[in-house]
């Protein structure tokens, strides 16, 4: 076996922007990142519901429907 091909295994700290902080081991080194399963609203239950029927109402009220336009379909 070839000696000195592989990337070294060494201990590594994956840290979040919430404080959450995971020690772990990798190759990549220390790692940080922005969110996490701690923090993530759809782990955490603090999810907010996009509501896309409004925004659908709202691009029909600006820009019309469309058939409603002059010609109708296929013109």
């Amino acid at each position: 076996m070839k000696k000195d091909i592989h990337p070294k295994y060494e201990a590594a700290v994956f840290s979040c922007a919430c404080g959450n902080v995971v020690k772990t081991r990798s190759t990549a080194g220390d790692i940080k990142f922005d969110i996490c399963a701690k923090c993530h609203p759809f782990y955490t239950g603090r999810q907010k519901l996009v509501d896309s029927a409004g925004m659908v109402d709202r691009y029909v009220k600006k820009y019309g429907d469309a058939d409603s336009r002059k010609g109708g379909k296929n013109s």
